[in-house]
């Protein structure tokens, strides 16, 4: 299991699998960061369709085709803006991995690539929300065979260190 997971240093919009999960806002139309890479390179065809959509909640996941990205997928999810820790926030963000993992399953992705959900603007804690990912990931791995490979695309050395150190916690042995 610990083979299907890969950390990377580097630019989401650039990698090479069947889906590519965006850190989002509800509207689904674009915005800053990972949303906004995203949406220029994909092209204006991946708004087109976002608007259809109707937005999405914090936590829930929708898809919509990759357009002039290398993934044939986008899988949109809305991660919590950080409060403290007080609004339900642990819950929400790990909803949107269990919902991207569903909606991947549905759409019979094999590989995906996650950024750090929340950990930006939103300013979720970078270990916590590692912590979430990866054990929110180990979950659906014992429990899916058929994904090949899930990648967590990291911006920045730091950023990949805590995902590295987390992998080793969560999946040691």
């Amino acid at each position: 299991m610990k083979a299907r997971i890969k950390i990377v240093e580097g630019d989401i919009t650039k990698q090479d699998v069947d889906a590519i999960v965006n850190a989002a806002n509800t509207s689904l139309l674009g915005g800053g960061g990972v949303d906004g890479a995203i949406h220029r390179a994909a092209g204006p065809e991946l708004l087109e369709e976002t608007r259809q959509l109707g937005g999405c909640p914090t936590g829930e996941a929708k898809a919509s085709k990759g357009y002039r990205l290398p993934a044939r997928w986008v899988i949109h999810t809305v991660g919590p803006v950080w409060h403290g820790g007080n609004r339900n926030e642990d819950t929400l963000l790990a909803n949107c991995y269990k919902n991207s993992f569903q909606v991947a399953a549905e759409l019979g992705v094999k590989t995906m690539a996650f950024p750090s959900i929340s950990t930006g603007v939103y300013r979720f804690p970078l270990e916590r929300a590692a912590k979430i990912a990866m054990s929110e990931t180990k979950h659906f791995l014992e429990h899916n065979d058929t994904m090949e490979e899930v990648r967590f695309v990291c911006f920045g050395e730091e950023v990949k260190k805590t995902y590295e150190e987390i992998f080793s916690r969560v999946f040691k042995g």
